[in-house]
């Protein structure tokens, strides 16, 4: 038997508008809002499925430096130019980390400045 990962922690300033960016991101629901606390989204399905739920809490310690672990995404049902303009639209930028320009991937940032990528592979 192994562990699988359930549920991934991220401390942010504004847990609600970070869930809101998450859950437009992936097509995630909000599955958990405890008032002014953490927010917890997932798949509709719910906790305990194939991918791993997000748990924003609060926190007031701004984000220094590149993050040491961050999210690599896939579109499902575009390519990567027509996802790279959706999320640019939900409210992601690009974000500069020291790239070659060369790659098949874009580095983003969502709207606290956490660092993800897009990259070019379409999943289904």
């Amino acid at each position: 038997m192994a562990c699988r990962i359930s549920e991934l922690i991220i401390p942010c300033r504004d847990v609600q508008r970070l869930a809101a960016f998450w859950c437009e991101v992936l097509d995630f629901i909000v599955l958990d809002d405890d008032d002014g606390g953490a927010v917890e989204i997932g798949p509709r399905e719910g906790f305990g499925g194939l991918q791993p739920t997000l748990v924003f809490v609060p926190s007031t310690e701004p984000k220094t430096g590149k993050l040491r672990m961050h999210f690599d995404v896939n579109a499902t049902d575009r390519d990567q130019d027509a996802e790279l303009e959706r999320l640019l639209k939900l409210g992601a930028r690009p974000a500069e980390i020291g790239q070659s320009g060369e790659e098949q991937w874009h580095v983003l940032a969502d709207p606290e400045g956490n660092e993800f990528c897009l990259l070019r592979a379409r999943l289904s």
